[in-house]
């Protein structure tokens, strides 16, 4: 059973208070501090890019056969757009080694695209009318169609142009034989429910404090003007709209907000907690989404146009609809949903989906962005995390809005608790924690790099003008360029190297064999007998304990609801 804290929702955590840090956080640094299993932590990475032209427009040409099949791939799959790639790496011990399989898949995708190359921004390039932009395509099978009505929806709710804005997501979990120092650091055993328990508290405090992300990595305080002509932004040339402290856009009003979702307040005090609210949000029909009704005409170019508009009518259609900068997450099964998975199972593993891409690297993210994520993470799971409330929750967007919109501003303050704090003050605060953190891993690493990733990231604090969106302005105004050809001219850039390192013959031949398998595999699905798609979309909705609809793919929960 989960016990709650004492403290009184919405108050300021301890992870920045210096009297404070000898509870959870000295206790746990105490029992992990030089442990083998902090240099085994977890990560993977989801990288998601536009194709675009050698002239940066975006790619009206279908998702090539050489990449796969995006139903089936476990490495190269498509998000929104047919045009917005999604590269995939495995879990590993390492920063180097997940980066090492991003840059081969990324060499394998830029052999299978021709001319064309990969956006190297969040914020797109100059856009096409908004039914221009084509919504990605999965096949006639039940899972691919239902993947491609999901973002029929999105396109109905959001609108097109916002859903091809990219990010990196970064998976993380500690390894197994990391729970048992922390559990008896708390006077507990390392069971599932305890690892699930630690995992919440780790959410909890990622949201109070992942305003810091935005700040340090942030890299979209600049569009197309064409993007969102009547937004309330300054000019900076005469095709380009900035926030001329801001940080990123994406992950403000210009992104991925949602004003439906804005009165929503998803618990994250425990798995029940989640599960319930979560629950409401999949299962309560919101009148907006209602008037435009689940069927009518179809919108994407198939032999047969598509009848279904939107999965449901429900405020989210799948868990993966709620915007938020963190998730839970459990592999899901053949014909489970992700909230299945989780009740049955627990929590495997946290999703940050608060990441820019950094448009100056070729793959969006360098070792340092890394090794900083993995020991903010830890610290966030090995502070003490108190429960958190709707007023809490409502603050939290308040202060991402700000930090947003003038987080280089050195005046800024934040909301924490009660009071008003400066930006630079807590971030430092919260540094000086992540310093302890990173020596007790660099201990078991025998380096200092992540020390070293620290230290990088008080640079950014001390200076505003080093983070990556402080550079970006800096950059755009020195080389009297819009945003969008200076954009292309780092992914012509990044396309340059990729093709200057291809990938080793057997690599090539691996990657190759996978791309057939997948096509095979969703040949075979769409060959086999489907139940009509009536019947499994109730089933895929209904978030009862039922069997698995047959034939299907061993991630066709993952495709559908993703």
């Amino acid at each position: 059973m989960w016990r709650r804290p004492s403290r009184r929702p919405g108050r300021a955590t301890p992870l920045d208070k210096r009297k404070a840090v000898p509870d959870a956080l000295a206790r746990s640094l105490a029992a992990v501090r030089g442990h083998p299993g902090l240099a085994a932590l977890q990560r993977g990475i989801e990288k998601e890019s536009l194709r675009v032209t050698a002239a940066g427009a975006l790619a009206q040409t279908a998702h090539p056969r050489s990449l796969g099949s995006p139903l089936t791939h476990p490495h190269i799959t498509t998000d929104f757009s047919e045009a917005q790639l999604e590269l995939i790496t495995g879990v590993h011990p390492s920063a180097e080694a997940v980066l090492a399989e991003l840059a081969d898949i990324h060499r394998f995708v830029a052999a299978g695209i021709g001319d064309e190359a990969l956006w190297a921004a969040s914020m797109p390039c100059s856009l096409p009318a908004d039914e221009n932009i084509p919504i990605a395509r999965f096949g006639t099978a039940n899972a691919g169609r239902c993947k491609t009505i999901y973002r029929i929806g999105l396109s109905h709710r959001y609108g097109r142009r916002m859903q091809a804005i990219s990010g990196i997501h970064y998976n993380f979990s500690l390894p197994s034989a990391l729970w048992p120092a922390i559990a008896a650091s708390r006077g507990e055993t390392p069971t599932d429910d305890f690892v699930t328990r630690a995992y919440f508290g780790l959410i909890r405090n990622f949201r109070r404090y992942s305003w810091l992300l935005i700040y340090l990595f942030g890299a979209s305080p600049a569009v197309a003007k064409t993007f969102a002509p009547t937004a309330d932004l300054p000019d900076l040339d005469a095709e380009t709209l900035f926030a001329p402290a801001g940080t990123s856009l994406r992950m403000g009003r210009l992104g991925y907000q949602s004003a439906a979702q804005g009165s929503l307040h998803i618990s994250y005090n425990s798995l029940a907690e989640y599960a319930a609210s979560m629950r409401v949000a999949l299962t309560t029909p919101y009148p907006a989404y209602a008037a435009i009704g689940v069927t009518g005409v179809g919108e994407v170019p198939s032999p047969a146009a598509e009848p279904y508009r939107q999965l449901s009518t429900a405020l989210l259609q799948i868990e993966n609809e709620f915007y938020g900068t963190i998730r839970p997450k459990r592999r899901a099964r053949s014909g489970e949903r992700p909230l299945q998975a989780l009740g049955e199972r627990g929590v495997e593993y946290v999703e940050v989906r608060c990441l820019d891409l950094d448009p100056t690297l070729p793959l969006g993210i360098d070792a340092t962005a890394c090794r900083f994520l993995d020991v903010f993470l830890l610290l966030c799971l090995l502070a003490d995390s108190p429960p958190d409330s709707p007023a809490e929750s409502a603050a939290l967007a308040a202060n991402q809005l700000k930090v947003v919109a003038s987080g280089r501003d050195p005046a800024l303050t934040l909301l924490q608790g009660e009071r008003e704090r400066s930006l630079q003050s807590w971030a430092t605060a919260i540094l000086e924690q992540c310093r302890s953190v990173a020596a007790a891993v660099d201990l078991a690493t025998g380096s200092e790099a992540h020390v070293a990733a620290v230290a990088n990231q008080e640079a950014k604090v001390a200076a505003p003008e080093r983070t990556p969106s402080g550079g970006m302005v800096a950059a755009l105004r020195s080389k009297g360029k819009p945003f969008t050809h200076w954009a292309l001219r780092h992914a012509l850039d990044h396309r340059a190297w990729l093709q200057s390192t291809p990938l080793a013959a057997a690599k090539r031949s691996a990657f190759a064999a996978e791309s057939e398998r997948s096509l095979a595999e969703q040949a075979a699905l769409e060959a086999a007998a489907q139940e009509p798609f009536d019947v499994y979309l109730r089933r895929f909705l209904d978030l009862g304990d039922q069997p698995a609809p047959p034939g299907q793919p061993a991630n066709a929960a993952r495709d559908a609801a993703s």
